[in-house]
C-alpha cells in the first residue's frame, strides 16, 4: 500500500470558514480514555509540559499515552532518555504493510509506565500531518494498544495551521494551550482558541484552559483570560530545575528532590487531578487582531 491510498476524503467547510481538513475515519475513533490535546506557541514548552504531565498521571495510577506529532520526534525523550523512531519512518521500511509491524516497533516504555509513541511527519513540504496522526491512531487501535489505557495525551507542533496541526482536535476531548506571560505567547493562544472554537461545531473537543509556563508573573495571561472568558488552569515558574530536566533527560518525577522540583512536581499532580476530574467545557471569544495588540502591546 502507498501511502496516498489510505488518506481520508477531504471535507470541506464543515470545520470552519473555507476550511479543507482530513476527515477522521470513524472507525480510528478513540473510545474508553479521556484524551488531552496540547497546544501552545512553537517553543513554548509543549514536550515538557506534556511528559511532566504524563509522568503526573502515571504517578496518579493511570494508564498513559503520549503521542508526539512533531516530525522533530523528541516529545516523548524525557519520559524514554532517548529520541525514538516515528511511525511513519517506520511504515516506510515495510513499504506501508502495516500488518507486519509489532507493538514494541513503534512504541515505546517510558518512566512510570507511560506508553510513548512519535508519529513524526513527512519531509517538508511534501504531504500532510494530518494523514500521519490519522495513521497512528489507526496502527494503535489495530494492535488494542488502547484499550488498556486510561488517559491519551497529543503533544501538538506549534504554529502551524494545516491539517497536523488540526488533526488530534478529532480524538480530544479536551484542549490544554501552553502559554507564557507575554505578547507573542499569548498572541497565538488566542489564534489557537479560535481554531480549537471551528472545530468543536462538529467534534467533542472543548477548551480546557491554559498552562502559563516558565513565567515569574502571570498578570498578562489573566488580564487576557478575564477579557475573553478563559480560565488559568495551572501555573509553572521559570525555574532553571525545569531547563535541567530537559538536559538530563528526564521529567521531573525522576530528579533529585530540591525545594522548586517538589513544588513544579506538585503543580503537575494538581493539573493532572484537574483534568482528570473534568473541567468546564468553555467557549471563550476570541480577540481581533487590532484588538489584542492594543490591549498587550502598550502599557
Amino acid at each position: 500500500m502507498s501511502p496516498r491510498d489510505d488518506i481520508p476524503q477531504l471535507r470541506r467547510g464543515q470545520d470552519g470558514e473555507g476550511s479543507v481538513q482530513v476527515h477522521q475515519d470513524a472507525d480510528a475513533r478513540i473510545e474508553g480514555a479521556k484524551v488531552f490535546s496540547v497546544y501552545g506557541k512553537g517553543g513554548i514548552g509543549k514536550s515538557t509540559t506534556s511528559s511532566n504531565l504524563s509522568a503526573a498521571f502515571a504517578k496518579m495510577g493511570k494508564r498513559v499515552l503520549q503521542i508526539g506529532c512533531d516530525p522533530k520526534h523528541d516529545s516523548t525523550f524525557t519520559l524514554t532518555g532517548r529520541l525514538q523512531p516515528t511511525v511513519i519512518d517506520i511504515l516506510k521500511e515495510v513499504d506501508f504493510h502495516a500488518e507486519e509491524l509489532r507493538p514494541e516497533d513503534f512504541v515505546t516504555e517510558g518512566w512510570g509506565g507511560v506508553h510513548c509513541v512519535e508519529a513524526g511527519g513527512p519531509p517538508a513540504g511534501t504531504g500532510c500531518g494530518g494523514y500521519v496522526v490519522g495513521q497512528t491512531v489507526k496502527l494503535l487501535k489495530q494492535h488494542h494498544l488502547l484499550e488498556d489505557t486510561d488517559v491519551v495525551i497529543f503533544d501538538v507542533l506549534g504554529d502551524v495551521v494545516c491539517g497536523g496541526f488540526a488533526a488530534p482536535l478529532q480524538h480530544a476531548d479536551r484542549a490544554v494551550i501552553v502559554t507564557a506571560n507575554d505578547f507573542d505567547s499569548i498572541y497565538a493562544m488566542n489564534r489557537i482558541i479560535a481554531a480549537v472554537q471551528a472545530k468543536s461545531a462538529n467534534y467533542k473537543v472543548r477548551l480546557a484552559g491554559c498552562i502559563a509556563n516558565r513565567s515569574r508573573e502571570t498578570d498578562e495571561v489573566d488580564r487576557y483570560c478575564a477579557r475573553v472568558g478563559f480560565d488559568r488552569i495551572a501555573h509553572m515558574p521559570d525555574v532553571d530545575a525545569i531547563r535541567r530536566s530537559r538536559l538530563k533527560k528526564k521529567t521531573l518525577f525522576e530528579m533529585d528532590d530540591e525545594d522548586d522540583i517538589i513544588a513544579c512536581r506538585a503543580e503537575y499532580l494538581r493539573l493532572a487531578e484537574t483534568l482528570w476530574r473534568g473541567t468546564e467545557p468553555l467557549a471563550p471569544a476570541p480577540m481581533e487582531d487590532r484588538d489584542i495588540f492594543e490591549m498587550l502591546g502598550f502599557d
